[in-house]
């Protein structure tokens, strides 16, 4: 058996007939790329919104985006979609008239509750994979269809955030031998009482990690629109580099802080059997991407700088909170009630702040307020809004002395005050909250610092 290649092709390289092209040539410029996961079609310049969301608001009858202050029907985005896949068959010159008319038959049908929203948001992957494997064909290229309502790629009935079960690794396994060239619809699944189920958006990054895993691939391949990750946001800092190696360790705790490039999901899987990621981009071959992987050995000490926009933090003082057992866990409790999701508590003896998305406190903290005094009765309660957090990650910081020395001097140098900081058990990250107006500075001060290699 040779070597297995397993490659995702995100809505951006999939937009145009011109960009399907790409994938083509991609596809067919090497022979151990046989397994071809497909999104559904992104944006081009004649496009405002995606598909995707296009496909939610037919299902609401238009709330989708009435909800977003936008005025876009039911009906119109019946038409887009339907023009959408018509361009796509014609600029690609294949037969499509069956295809367009089963999507019309689904765009259609009638369908109740979250089993519609599920069932017309994944008609952009399904159809978008038979257009593609068409024309795949109509070049010559040994290629097979499989969607997952027909190999069994089981997943929970979870509507709308559905999980993959066990039993879709053997059925993909089964599914998958070596021959053609597979095209495979991403982000939905088949559930056991065969209802269609999504996963969570970006979830065709997911169905690329669950193949990989299947077949025992020797790479994933994700290719994107940006040429891999970057140690920080280039639209803040153009001259920041593309990160050429990273452990799994690594992006997690980057994509948890800001750097959204993969659904962190997809990797369990790959994480669990040694494979490695590759983030390529479509429209650059040249660029070898980022690589992700179980182990490196670090030439540098922090890889990159993530940072969080919005960051707000709950304060409280009361007397003997490190010697109160049960005390961080009754107060985190109160924000589960709420729904509020928390980043990290950093404490003292008598003090300890909660830090959280500002937007999840909208129309909560009144009641949070009141809560947290009711259970806890602090002596001092305060929140405390518009911070950034910026997060240096790295493997090569944990047996470096002075990092965080030399971080907190590079925005003490810009007269840039830290109001909180917390570090990581593993000493692989930590956290600075500045105020958000410093956020760009400070970013620029930590890439300096941190990343910027000196020239000769």
């Amino acid at each position: 058996m040779g070597a297995r290649i397993v490659c995702k092709f995100g809505g951006s390289s999939l937009a145009n007939a011109g960009q399907i092209e790409k994938v083509r040539s991609i596809v067919a410029a090497d022979d151990n790329r046989r397994f071809v996961v497909v999104s559904a079609p992104g944006k081009d310049m004649n496009d405002e919104d995606k598909v995707t969301d296009h496909l939610f608001n037919i299902a609401t009858d238009g709330h989708h985006f009435r909800s977003r202050g936008k005025d876009i029907t039911a009906r119109k985005s019946f038409e887009r979609v339907l023009g959408k896949f018509r361009s796509l068959v014609t600029d690609l010159s294949i037969e499509g008239g069956d295809i367009l008319e089963d999507l019309e038959s689904d765009l259609t049908s009638h369908i109740s509750n979250q089993k519609r929203l599920d069932f017309f948001a994944s008609r952009g992957e399904h159809y978008n994979a038979k257009i593609i494997a068409r024309y795949f064909r109509s070049k010559g290229m040994d290629t097979k269809l499989v969607l997952p309502e027909e190999i069994g790629f089981l997943v929970s009935d979870r509507f709308g955030n559905a999980k993959v079960l066990p039993g879709a690794h053997a059925n993909l396994r089964e599914a998958l031998k070596d021959g053609p060239v597979y095209i495979i619809p991403g982000y939905y699944g088949i559930t056991l009482k065969g209802d269609i189920a999504v996963l969570s958006r970006g979830g065709s990054d997911l169905t690329g990690g669950e193949v990989a895993y299947a077949v025992d691939a020797s790479c994933y391949e994700n290719w994107t629109d940006t040429d891999g990750v970057y140690q920080v946001d280039p639209r803040i800092i153009p001259e920041a580099s593309v990160i050429p190696e990273l452990t799994y360790k690594e992006i997690r705790l980057l994509s948890s802080r800001g750097f959204n490039v993969f659904h962190f999901d997809a990797m369990v899987s790959c994480k669990n059997k040694n494979i490695p990621i590759n983030i390529r981009n479509t429209n650059n071959l040249s660029a070898p991407g980022t690589r992700i992987v179980n182990t490196r050995t670090p030439n540098e000490t922090a890889v990159g700088v993530a940072r969080m926009d919005g960051i707000a933090y709950v304060y409280i003082e009361k007397d003997m909170i490190g010697e109160t057992i049960g005390f961080t866990k009754e107060l985190l409790d109160i924000f589960k009630d709420y729904s509020i999701n928390t980043h990290h508590y950093p404490s003292d003896k008598d003090d300890i702040a909660v830090i959280v998305d500002q937007h999840d406190l909208k129309g909560k903290a009144d009641d949070l307020k009141q809560a947290i005094i009711k259970s806890l009765s602090p002596n001092h309660l305060e929140f405390r809004y518009d911070l950034c957090l910026l997060s240096p990650v790295g493997i090569g910081m944990k047996n470096t002395p002075g990092v965080l020395a030399r971080a907190s001097a590079a925005l003490y140098q810009e007269n840039i005050n830290i109001e909180i900081v917390d570090q990581g058990p593993s000493q692989l990250s930590f956290h600075f909250g500045i105020f958000q107006k410093y956020a760009d500075p400070g970013l620029r001060a930590l890439y300096r610092s941190l990343l910027k290699q000196p020239t000769a």
